[in-house]
């Protein structure tokens, strides 16, 4: 059978006295062996590479959350409002970002009609980035 060895080693304070090394527990079976801490901090040698690892991970984790959050979502919403946008036609009710509701009379480029009142048929010009949602396509 193997003995485990446990080896001192003297500090500066104790001397320069030699501490014997003995073996310890004649019935053991497993030989092992311990890593000496580093005399800078209270941890061993082998504990910074993996800490500094996480904290790589966990910065680019917050890199990754950040871009999903601050980049890609607006951008998704900017392309689904840009599809409503192209896909207005005549007849659509919409709502403006200021809150009027009317009925698409005509489309041409950037500018868009609305019919905001039947009974005096009064008209209103807006931009087509100022249209907020189309109401006639919200039951589908």
């Amino acid at each position: 059978m193997e003995n485990l060895w446990i080896m001192a080693q003297a500090t500066e304070t104790q001397g320069q006295s030699e501490v014997p090394a003995e073996p310890v527990g004649q019935n053991q079976t497993k030989t092992g062996t311990v890593a000496a801490p580093d005399p800078n901090t209270s941890r061993p040698a082998s504990y910074g590479n993996s800490s500094s690892i996480m904290q790589l991970v966990f910065i680019v984790g917050i890199f990754v959350i950040l871009y999903f959050i601050m980049f890609r979502e607006p951008k998704k919403r900017q392309r689904q409002q840009q599809k409503m946008i192209q896909t207005l036609k005549k007849n659509d009710k919409v709502r403006t970002i200021g809150g009027i509701i009317g009925i698409v009379v005509d489309v041409k480029g950037d500018e868009v009609t609305l019919k905001v009142d039947e009974s005096t048929n009064t008209k209103i010009k807006v931009a087509a980035s100022a249209i907020g949602k189309n109401i006639s396509n919200e039951g589908q």
